[in-house]
């Protein structure tokens, strides 16, 4: 988790024709004054699609200062066939920080790899994959 001003931040595009399921792990560090931390999950039908449709069922519950949520996580699981059941090929989360800078951060694993190995599939920015 870093830092981030409020406002709306998203993840990598995920072909979810490579994974069985994939689980989005939403960290919330310490939330500024006042603030409001929001997720969801959004589908496309192309990898440069707009992701404008939220896919059902797949927020999580506001986190705010208020309400004690800071150094809190929240969990979303989905598997290939919901995504496909709506017509999404691609899932792209949306981390939205409301009212003050707040320590946040997602994580994205993909679990039941339809190929391998892992580092087939890894982002510009992975270090190192140990196996």
């Amino acid at each position: 988790p870093d830092a981030y001003a409020a406002n709306s931040y998203n993840t990598d595009v995920i072909d979810m024709q490579n994974w069985g399921r994939v689980v989005f792990i939403v960290q919330a560090g310490e939330l500024g004054s006042s603030a409001t931390l929001d997720f969801a999950v959004h589908g496309d039908a192309a990898s440069g699609g707009s992701f404008t449709n939220q896919v059902t069922g797949k927020a999580i519950t506001q986190l705010t200062q208020a309400g004690t949520d800071s150094d809190k996580q929240a969990l979303i699981e989905i598997t290939a066939e919901e995504a496909k059941a709506q017509g999404f090929r691609y899932l792209r989360g949306t981390l939205t920080i409301g009212a003050a800078t707040s320590d946040a951060g997602v994580i994205v694993l993909g679990v039941d790899p339809r190929f391998a190995p892992a580092n087939g599939y890894d982002l510009a920015s992975v270090d190192e994959i140990v196996a």
